[in-house]
């Protein structure tokens, strides 16, 4: 069976991997990922997608685009005669794009859809608290993320996880349910399942207006929403008219007699650092002043001077 795999993030990584793993029987005729870029920080020199770092130690042909609407690419797609495009954290294809696979185009979703339809489910049902998510596998169809239902794979999700870590554990089992996929379009033994509309949200970009910490919400909402965020884009606030991002955090013991005021105050004490919300405080463990890199509360404090508190967090 020809597959092309299209991906671009760490994310997909294990399941290009798992795919490769079965051997004779599925050729990787192409992976489509793409293009180098600063990949640390906007100042950095271009890399090669950890997708196409994986490919080309495997010696598996690879394609970079960033614009999956041109007519070179469809032409290099068709080209391949691919029987199966698998796609994991890539762009949104056209239907020139993935209609030229002749068993099916489908992609693998960080989400039980139709819940979490977008670009960031992973991030979002975290900010939402979510005991549980999973992945789901779906062929593709012009609207995003609307397709027929081929697997799905709950899990449970920890409260203590952030979303890099439920990232790297739903890759893994992404990659599993790929392979499992594969098997059943192989065999022609797939049974789809529509997705009930009714049931359908919504797991939009991330941007700075939507990651920005509101600090009038419940304590647990906001570490929520920390926790979310973390490790990238990072949930932030302003310190003294300075963005400051928020990379751990949790919630705060009670401080004795001291309560939590207006949202945003900070207080420090025994070395470490709380923030009030509407219901209590929010202990800040790890952050990054503009300007300064990423350290732990106990070395941000350092030198720091304030009266017993102060609003400083807006």
């Amino acid at each position: 069976m020809r597959i092309i795999f299209m991906g671009t993030p760490e994310f997909a990584v294990p399941s290009l991997k798992a795919i490769a793993a079965e051997g004779n029987d599925y050729e990787l005729v192409l992976v489509v990922t793409g293009s180098d870029k600063p990949r640390r920080n906007k100042h950095s020199e271009p890399e090669p997608s950890p997708v196409k770092q994986v490919a080309l130690s495997l010696g598996i042909p690879v394609y970079e685009t960033d614009d999956v609407k041109s007519q070179e690419f469809a032409d290099r797609v068709a080209a391949e005669r691919a029987d199966v495009i698998v796609v994991a954290a890539f762009r949104i294809l056209p239907p020139a794009v993935f209609e030229k696979a002749v068993l099916g185009a489908f992609n693998l979703h960080a989400s039980l859809l139709p819940a979490y339809r977008g670009a960031a489910p992973i991030n979002w049902a975290l900010i939402n608290g979510e005991h549980e998510t999973g992945v789901t596998t779906f062929f593709l169809q012009q609207r995003v993320d609307t397709g027929n239902i081929i697997i799905q794979e709950k899990t449970a999700v920890d409260p203590a996880e952030n979303a890099t870590d439920l990232a790297s554990r739903l890759s893994v089992i992404g990659a599993r349910v790929v392979a499992d996929t594969l098997h059943l379009i192989a065999s022609h033994k797939v049974v789809v399942s529509g997705q009930d509309e009714l049931l359908a949200s919504r797991a939009p970009k991330l941007t700075r207006d939507n990651t920005r910490i509101t600090w009038s919400k419940p304590v647990k909402v906001v570490n929520d929403f920390v926790r979310a965020l973390a490790m990238k884009p990072t949930a932030w606030s302003t310190f003294n008219g300075k963005t400051l991002k928020i990379f751990r955090a949790r919630p705060g013991a009670s401080l004795g007699e001291i309560t939590p005021v207006s949202p945003g105050t900070l207080f420090v004490d025994k070395g470490q650092i709380y923030v009030s919300c509407s219901d209590g405080w929010l202990e800040v463990l790890s952050l990054q002043l503009e300007g300064r890199k990423p350290m732990e509360a106990v070395e941000f404090l350092r030198g720091f001077r304030q009266d017993r508190e102060q609003q400083l967090f807006v």
